[in-house]
């Protein structure tokens, strides 16, 4: 039995087995003949998942970016739930497995959304799937996948989790465990803000906000189209909005300013979020920024919030915060579970009577 971690975003599918991790974007689209590529161009095959599945040939990720006459995205978590979910983590989860495996996994749903979907997420995946991933070669493999136990659980605790534990899921940071520590989690589509009390989830301080990375793209997406009359799609502006500049028509569009402005907003947004709805957790020992949205807010937005934050380190990719975390818990959970030594009713009747000597 295999133990990953796997978090279906709406931005990016982020998935981990511990020994290897993939982000790609969340976008699928109808698969295409493609009839010739360049041999001096890498064939990552990260970049290329033509995936077969149910009976459908898809592109998922940057392939169907560049490929796919038709593309499908959503910011809707219904939506994305019953059409899109399936697809990127059996892609993610095929793509670090062997041809057969048993799996367990953990992955996460924003708090505001937890209750709705948490039957359905898990419905959806757990049992048996079969994947077949075309490749570049032209040669395909099958992988079949059975999905035993899924343990979901509020988003932003992955990245409590992942401070608080080894590789091997057992807790190493015992002061953090016994403190009262608040998440910022900035996504794609949200925002979450959450709140463990020595290792207990607090509702009261815990909500899913509207105001993630795409709120902010939307605005910079139409003074484009204001300004040069083409509508750039939300999933094709990460690099303009890292660069700070996007190539429209072969004219040069410096965004910098805008994007500057754009993110200062939401920071003041999310820390007025935080001040509201943590105003009587004045008793909060360590507030941690993290998700996605954290490489470009959280220089931002830390000096806006009073308390203790916890700095982001620069040598890590701040998407893969959460995943990690579910990996490290679901190894606490599985890996260190007791056997199970008991024997089934049919097994009973299979084992030799055991003899026993009367007193001599």
């Amino acid at each position: 039995m295999k133990i990953n971690g796997i978090d279906i975003g709406f931005g990016f599918t982020k998935a981990t087995n511990g020994e290897e991790s993939i982000i790609f974007k969340s976008i699928v689209g109808e698969a295409s003949d493609i009839q010739f590529s360049l041999d001096i161009v890498g064939n990552k095959l990260t970049d290329n998942f033509h995936v077969a599945l149910d009976g459908q040939h898809l592109f998922i990720g940057k392939l169907a970016e560049q490929q796919s006459n038709v593309r499908l995205f959503t910011l809707d978590q219904a939506r994305f739930i019953s059409d899109f979910m399936k697809a990127f983590a059996l892609t993610a989860l095929g793509h670090l497995t062997d041809e057969y495996v048993l799996l367990n996994i953990v992955s996460g749903l924003p708090v505001g959304f937890y209750k709705d979907y948490r039957q359905s997420f898990a419905k959806i995946l757990t049992g048996s799937h079969e994947i077949t991933f075309h490749k570049p070669d032209g040669s395909s493999e099958v992988k079949r996948l059975k999905i035993d136990e899924i343990r979901i659980i509020p988003q932003p605790l992955g990245s409590v989790l992942n401070l608080l534990m080894d590789e091997n899921g057992t807790i190493t940071n015992w002061d953090l465990a016994r403190q009262k520590v608040g998440v910022v989690d900035i996504g794609f589509r949200t925002t979450d803000l959450c709140v463990l009390n020595q290792l207990q989830y607090e509702e009261r301080g815990s909500t899913t906000t509207d105001t993630g990375m795409a709120k902010g793209f939307s605005i910079i997406s139409r003074k484009l189209r204001e300004q040069c009359g083409v509508n750039v799609e939300l999933y094709r502006m990460y690099t303009a909005i890292e660069t700070g500049s996007i190539k429209i028509r072969g004219e040069e569009v410096n965004i910098t300013k805008l994007r500057d402005q754009v993110f200062a907003n939401a920071a003041r947004t999310i820390a007025t979020d935080v001040d509201r709805l943590w105003a009587d957790d004045w008793d909060m020992d360590a507030i941690i920024i993290t998700g996605g949205g954290a490489m470009e807010l959280a220089k931002i937005l830390q000096p806006l919030i009073t308390g203790n934050v916890i700095p982001l380190k620069h040598n890590i990719d701040a998407r893969l915060n959460n995943v990690q975390g579910y990996l490290k818990y679901g190894r606490h959970l599985w890996d260190r579970a007791e056997p199970n030594t008991s024997l089934s009713a049919s097994e009973r009747q299979n084992q030799p009577e055991e003899k026993t000597n009367g007193p001599s």
